[in-house]
């Protein structure tokens, strides 16, 4: 990095940073460029050689490239209430050194859940001043919240999560499929977002211990109970024209349906999770339960359609579901083991190494990981590298190679599905608003992190195509 003198230009004419890249993400495709950042924001995109007058004027590797900031809008960070699972800063560290610049947080695993105006004001307490990334907050919608969605809304939340079968903590029921029509229809009169955990308890088969082999805890938890579940989210969305929006979709099976919805015009998206494009059913381990998710990691041709959802643009996004838990609470029996998988500071590289097996080249995915969860969340100035935007970047090197050592992950607790992986990709370094705050040398170097609320208008038609558990 060059810190250059001043010359007697005026400072009102020079910009604070500028970044040269060989491969800068811009506009869709990588190209040379130099990004001029003044005030924590991208003010100009020039050629890679162009003089500037900047305080700060930095290089990228040729062997690396410029990414925007990644976005992940489903991390269940677990404070307060559960902070031995989880907590703001070892979760803001994790996403940090992942690339990843803002998260937004999911309403259980903490005490209390974000439910209430008072519980995200205790939320947003326990975070202020502990974060490495900027941070923002879904709200949450049960049973005991119904008809006052308003005043979280208006309280700043980016929307509301449910359930549609039980979420395995007490504090955090689910809603039945009246309740979920009536949320539908709330959401739909306050112009909000519903975010659905979307299984059908009817279709889950009930059950305590399983003992260790995988396909029995698989066979509990069957396809038809997320096709049945989205089946009721789009009805009730078609209706009423909410937005809704599909979490961690596992089964490809359903979607077919998604896509039809879209095409008619129904406000739908949907996500999945680097644990469902990383990893197939016949390859876990008895007893890993590390792998444990809900919805589960199905066989490998259901990974070859999610593969192909992605795409053809069906699904929408790739976010984390970041679950974590205390080791002790990962028991070797699948059906005794909490459902979750910590993979915030790991994911992307995860897809990227599968992609690579796959030849889908970088451009393929970085909507996913950015376009897509900054327009689910309203963002128009993340994601991007673009005048206006933030100047949240990563430097990526999409060669290297490594094993992932779990020991050696910022998040709390040292379990995690992608320990072990023979990983590809390096992020070198993130950047928040113009300043260096982690590096794969140094760590996390700074806590810069915002806690951000909803923007008040979104930056693209939640639903449209174009737009870009336990879990």
């Amino acid at each position: 990095m060059t810190r250059l003198q001043d010359d007697g230009a005026d400072r009102a004419d020079r910009a604070d940073l500028v970044v040269r890249a060989r491969r800068a993400w811009v506009d869709g495709a990588f190209r040379p460029a130099a990004v001029v950042v003044r005030d924590g924001r991208v003010v100009d995109v020039l050629p890679v050689d162009a003089t500037i007058a900047a305080t700060v004027d930095r290089t990228v590797p040729d062997d690396q490239v410029l990414l925007p900031g990644l976005v992940d809008t489903h991390v269940h960070v677990n404070e307060p209430g559960r902070t031995e699972w989880e907590g703001f800063a070892s979760a803001t560290r994790a996403a940090a050194l992942g690339g990843v610049t803002t998260i937004i947080d999911m309403p259980l695993n903490s005490i209390p859940a974000t439910t209430t105006v008072d519980a995200l004001a205790v939320k947003r307490a326990s975070a202020e001043g502990r974060v490495a990334v900027d941070v923002g907050f879904w709200g949450g919608a049960v049973p005991a919240s119904l008809g006052s969605l308003d005043q979280l809304h208006d309280a700043g939340v980016f929307g509301f999560k449910c359930f549609t079968a039980p979420s395995g903590v007490d504090e955090f029921p689910h809603l039945d499929a009246e309740r979920l029509r009536a949320a539908i229809e709330e959401v739909a009169r306050i112009d909000a977002l519903l975010i659905v955990h979307a299984e059908d308890p009817d279709h889950l088969v009930p059950h305590a211990a399983l003992g260790g082999h995988y396909a029995d805890f698989l066979a509990t938890r069957p396809v038809d109970a997320e096709r049945s579940a989205i089946a009721r989210v789009i009805d009730g969305a078609r209706a009423t024209g909410a937005r809704v929006h599909v979490l961690h979709l596992s089964d490809a099976g359903a979607l077919p349906m998604i896509r039809a919805a879209k095409d008619d015009g129904v406000r739908i998206t949907v996500e999945t999770c680097p644990h469902y494009l990383a990893f197939e059913a016949g390859t876990i381990p008895d007893g890993a339960t590390a792998y444990k998710c809900c919805p589960p990691i199905r066989d490998d041709a259901n990974r070859d359609a999610l593969w192909a959802g992605l795409a053809d643009g069906t699904i929408d996004m790739v976010v984390s579901d970041h679950s974590p838990s205390t080791a002790d609470l990962k028991v070797d029996d699948w059906g005794l083991a909490w459902g979750g998988i910590a993979g915030l500071q790991v994911g992307f590289r995860a897809v990227w190494t599968e992609a690579v097996r796959r030849g889908v080249p970088l451009e393929e995915l970085l909507p996913l990981f950015t376009t897509g969860p900054a327009a689910l969340a309203g963002f128009a100035d993340r994601g991007v590298i673009t005048p206006g935007a933030l100047a949240h970047f990563a430097v990526f090197d999409p060669s290297a190679t490594a094993v992932i050592d779990v020991a050696g992950l910022a998040h709390r607790n040292p379990v995690s599905a992608f320990d072990g992986l023979e990983a590809r990709g390096r992020v070198t370094e993130t950047w928040l608003r113009g300043q260096v705050v982690a590096s794969a040398e140094d760590g996390v170097t700074a806590v810069a992190g915002r806690l951000v609320p909803r923007p008040a208008t979104r930056s693209g038609s939640v639903g449209s195509p174009a737009a870009a558990t336990h879990s």
